[in-house]
């Protein structure tokens, strides 16, 4: 079993998604110990934001501007594509950054929603291709956004939810770790809580 293991948090060694994250990383391998798991920190080595060079896997026909390299794009992008399609588990890394998620993050899906690897159109509407894979979503936030009030202010977890789902993937499980702006103490007490979560959902008796 592969599981792909992404942080996108700027936070480093402080980041709330980065220690949730690597705890269900470190809970899902205890319970399946053939797992390998393969590392990707996007805050370090984020891809391009879309441009016309990043463009070309999808469309031979664009052409880059400024200089870029659009076969050192191409690569890249088929590089984050192999190892995203390689993957039966992802856990995923996601703070809450203006309403949304990072766009370090944000960057990566724009590479691996591709027509034919992921996904494709039909008479019927687009159908994904990447199905049967699990899904972790290791979720910081420094308000509350999962009561009504919140959700209106959401577009992280629905964002990914419409992302996941597009591509095939149902079996997504978000782990929020809420109100960690509220102080030490209420962060301290989210994480312990989404930890909480991960141990519930994955059967790990707490002793």
């Amino acid at each position: 079993m592969q599981l792909l293991h992404i942080d996108s948090s700027i936070n480093g060694d402080q980041s709330i998604s980065r220690q949730l994250s690597q705890y269900i990383t470190d809970a899902w391998c205890r319970q399946h110990p053939n797992t390998q798991v393969d590392y990707l920190d996007l805050a370090k080595h984020a891809p391009n934001h879309f441009n016309a060079a990043s463009m070309a896997l999808r469309n031979p026909a664009m052409t880059a501007e400024g200089g870029v390299d659009v076969e050192a794009e191409s690569a890249r992008t088929e590089e984050l594509l192999t190892q995203f399609l390689s993957a039966d588990v992802l856990v995923i890394g996601a703070p809450f950054y203006n309403f949304t998620i990072p766009s370090q993050l944000k960057a990566w899906i724009d590479r691996i929603l591709q027509p034919g690897r992921t996904f494709r159109y039909s008479s019927e509407g687009p159908i994904g291709l990447a199905g049967g894979k699990k899904v972790w979503v290791a979720s910081s936030r420094g308000g509350i956004y999962s009561n009504p009030v919140g959700q209106d202010l959401e577009h992280q977890e629905s964002y990914l939810r419409v992302v996941f789902r597009f591509m095939g993937i149902e079996d997504v499980q978000f782990i929020h770790a809420e109100g960690i702006g509220k102080g030490p103490e209420a962060s301290d007490q989210a994480l312990s809580t989404a930890k909480a979560e991960v141990d519930r959902l994955l059967g790990i008796e707490i002793h």
